[in-house]
């Protein structure tokens, strides 16, 4: 073979090797949260509750914000206004909820839109997480620490916030009214001790317990 063949042939090869690099897609970068709870996180659960496999360790699966407008009957741009703050909390578009059946005392009508959620998973629940115990909870008024007595029995917590003006995206001066919703994380805990530790580690602000 000679030195020009082997040239060229060396220039096909990089070339090959350039487009398929170019191809593959990048890797998704981790939150922070995330990282933290693969590296400290799970390290100290295993040795809290003697884990014999780290896919035994409990996780967060998912984040649901839950926002009730039963005033939406009679105002429904307060359902508007509900779903253009839920989204800027989260970043992502909010599902409408409807009742599922009428109550003539309320003047509810079974279909009827009564408030609005989002359901975060993966990077964008980790960032919310962040967000949430870093931002917006320090900004409660007269926080002295959340509730220890809030999990269903089955590892999952829910933690009622009466304020949305706490987190950060919300302008303050553009609030028409103050509302609350329903924060839910949901963990593959199998007791609400194994919860409580592992939202702990990520950093829940819980009120301390007396000893």
């Amino acid at each position: 073979m000679s030195p020009m063949t082997k040239t060229i042939e060396g220039k096909l090869i990089k070339n090959k090797m350039d487009k398929n690099k170019e191809m593959t897609p990048a890797t998704p970068s981790l939150a922070r949260l995330e990282t933290f709870f693969r590296e400290k996180a799970t390290p100290n659960l295993i040795e809290r509750f003697q884990y014999k496999n780290v896919m035994l360790v409990p996780r967060l699966e998912k984040i649901s914000i839950n926002i009730g407008v039963g005033a939406a009957a009679a105002e429904p741009k307060l359902l508007e206004i509900a779903l253009q703050e839920l989204a800027q909390i989260t970043g992502q578009k909010p599902q409408i909820r409807k009742s599922k059946k009428a109550i003539s005392n309320f003047k509810l009508r079974e279909g009827q839109p009564i408030g609005c959620r989002v359901t975060l998973r993966r990077k964008a629940m980790y960032e919310f997480f962040d967000r949430f115990v870093s931002l917006a909870v320090p900004r409660i008024r007269d926080f002295r620490g959340l509730s220890d007595t809030s999990f269903d029995g089955r590892g999952n917590y829910t933690v009622g916030v009466r304020e949305q003006i706490i987190f950060p995206e919300i302008d303050i001066d553009k609030v028409p009214r103050i509302s609350g919703m329903d924060i839910s994380f949901v963990t593959s805990a199998s007791t609400d001790e194994e919860a409580y530790v592992l939202l702990s580690e990520l950093g829940m602000p819980f009120k301390k317990k007396n000893n």
